[in-house]
């Protein structure tokens, strides 16, 4: 008796063994999680899709499958500036683009991109990881149910591509200009006729006659573009995004369901794209301003300083008008001009000290 007890007994915790290892591989399959990445940016396009890309296999990487993220260009699965709704609703789980493309939504986005004569690259990634930005950045966002962070820094952008010389203020009267964000409605402000294109649309408008000029990255993007093509006359400083911070914004319910693991790991992935992104975009620019210059024939010119003078005027009065929004806008402009304060009292003794400093004719080599 006992030895048929313990063989039925012994079939028994078999046949529950056998169950539990059955119901084990769906468990574990339920555990991976596919999700859906949209963006601004044409498929694979140099620096800022490719970087997007990026993004999405870091984090698969880096969760080893469990958080597989598939990206879906600009058009695959909602028009570019559609993507902040898809997000927002959860018809996807991420997008990667600029924050300044939902101004719409809420001007104080603007911020977390880039603003006329606002922070460099070090300064914005200073502000917004110490200096307050990403609480700042994550109260507004919950009005959307997205959750920012950074992934990416194109740094300091050009002035734009123009079909005639820009010689005084009187030659942007009327000018039909690719320009979005706050740096637009400067330009509206001296005359201009300033509108936000997707890029994939910027080179048929060019091409057509739809617009005058544009602004879009710098060297090494806009030569993947072709605007030498159509216009030659290419102008800096780039007064409107002096820094232009890219973003990964992650819907609200997609972020607050993952483990504490996997924000960390996520959030680890953006911030080294933020690192890599940037690093490439210096490495890129010059070489594709040699092959513009010297292989398209593209004229270089500096905005005259009467022009950038009146252009900094309208900038002052452009931002200081989001902080009268609400009450979260005039937060986030006060501690943006706090920190752009003390940002210009340290660069003046560090960065932009020792940038002068190496022109002088003890530098090791000429160049």
């Amino acid at each position: 008796m006992k030895r048929r007890q313990f063989l039925k007994g012994a079939t028994a915790v078999a046949g529950a063994a056998a169950a539990v290892s059955t119901l084990a591989s769906p468990a574990i399959a339920q555990g991976k999680r596919e999700l859906k990445l949209v963006t601004t940016w044409p498929k694979n396009f140099p620096g800022l899709g490719t970087g997007a890309q990026r993004f999405a296999d870091s984090v698969t990487a880096a969760t080893d499958g469990r958080l597989t993220v598939k990206l879906f260009a600009a058009g695959e699965l909602v028009p570019p500036f559609e993507s902040f709704d898809a997000v927002s609703t959860g018809a996807a789980d991420m997008y990667h683009g600029a924050e300044y493309y939902w101004q719409g939504k809420h001007k104080a986005y603007n911020f977390f991109t880039a603003v006329p004569f606002g922070f460099t690259a070090n300064e914005i990634d200073a502000w917004i990881y110490y200096g307050g930005g990403q609480e700042l950045w994550d109260e507004l966002g919950e009005q959307f149910n997205i959750k920012g962070l950074p992934c990416g820094n194109t740094g300091v952008q050009m002035g734009g591509w123009f079909n005639k010389e820009i010689k005084s203020l009187e030659d942007f009267k009327g000018l039909k200009i690719r320009m979005p964000g706050l740096g637009g409605e400067v330009l509206r402000r001296i005359g201009a006729s300033a509108i936000a294109l997707p890029g994939g649309e910027i080179f048929p408008s060019l091409q057509s006659g739809a617009i005058d000029a544009t602004e879009w990255v710098g060297p090494w993007n806009d030569l993947a573009f072709g605007f030498y093509k159509v216009t030659k006359y290419y102008y800096w400083p780039g007064f409107h995004e002096p820094g232009s911070s890219l973003a990964v914004g992650i819907n609200g319910d997609v972020w607050k369901s993952f483990s504490d693991a996997d924000k960390a790991l996520v959030q680890a992935c953006a911030a080294g794209e933020n690192n890599r992104s940037y690093a490439e975009f210096n490495a890129r620019n010059n070489d594709a301003l040699t092959t513009l210059v010297k292989k398209h024939g593209v004229q270089m010119r500096q905005m005259p300083e009467d022009v950038l003078n009146a252009i900094g005027e309208a900038s002052g009065q452009v931002v200081a008008e989001v902080a009268q929004v609400d009450d979260i806008s005039k937060r986030i402009y006060e501690s943006f001009i706090a920190f752009r304060r003390q940002s210009i009292a340290w660069s003046k003794i560090s960065d932009q000290a020792y940038w002068n400093a190496r022109l002088l004719p003890f530098k090791y080599e000429q160049g």
